[in-house]
């Protein structure tokens, strides 16, 4: 993959999690809610196929810990949607 494609890739996932925790900041998105946890989960993605093409550890091991950590929110948003749902 090109050097520009790679960045491209990268700086995509480094803006979706920057806005995220952006909007979280003037409490315009909801940490337990989907856009929230999406971006995050896109964004760090995304940053980890950059680093397949640049590796770095450290940002690597960074990336998974993100991913986990978004679907463990995402998990728990659609275990409180499906609980929500059956009452």
């Amino acid at each position: 993959m090109d050097d520009w494609i790679t960045d491209a890739v990268g700086m995509t996932g480094t803006l979706m999690v920057v806005l995220a925790y952006y909007l979280l900041q003037l409490e315009r998105t909801d940490p337990k809610g989907l856009r929230y946890n999406l971006l995050n989960l896109t964004g760090a993605v995304l940053l980890s196929i950059s680093l397949y093409f640049n590796f770095n550890l450290a940002s690597f091991v960074i990336q998974l810990f993100w991913i986990g950590a978004s679907i463990i929110g995402l998990w728990k948003y659609f275990q409180r949607q499906s609980t929500t749902c059956t009452r």
